[in-house]
């Protein structure tokens, strides 16, 4: 299962990528969690519609924003640890920011149930317990 959930977790960045809503919904469970700490869109969305709010809120705070996997790896039989580069313009300054960010990715059956962004990459090691 768990090289299944990484194919997931690539599945669900390409579709932000292409802002293919629809496909990354077909990724995660009816009651998906997402929890950020980015400045402009930071909080905690829930279900279906907190996640089309959430890509809202990310296309309204940067249109260009994209994600880039440097590494998208299995934690044990549920969880995906994903290494992220983060490319974006503000919509209203025009300042481009680049930032390496963590994903935690909690599965259940196969599909997203959890999502956990860390803009300290070590933070995320010690959510899964990889580090201390």
């Amino acid at each position: 299962m768990s090289q299944e959930n990484v194919e997931v977790v690539t599945r669900a960045i390409a579709a932000i990528n292409a802002r293919d809503i629809d496909s990354y919904l077909a990724c995660c469970t009816e009651d998906v969690v997402l929890r950020t700490p980015m400045a402009e869109i930071t909080g905690e969305y829930e279900g279906a519609d907190g996640i089309k709010r959430f890509l809202v809120d990310v296309e309204d705070a940067a249109p260009d924003f994209r994600i880039d996997a440097e590494r998208v790896e299995s934690v044990g039989a549920s969880q995906v640890l994903a290494f992220l580069q983060i490319t974006a313009s503000g919509r209203s300054s025009g300042i481009p920011q680049d930032a390496a960010s963590a994903n935690v990715y909690d599965l259940v059956e196969g599909k997203i149930n959890r999502i956990r962004i860390f803009l300290d990459r070590h933070e995320a090691l010690k959510a899964v317990g990889l580090t201390e």
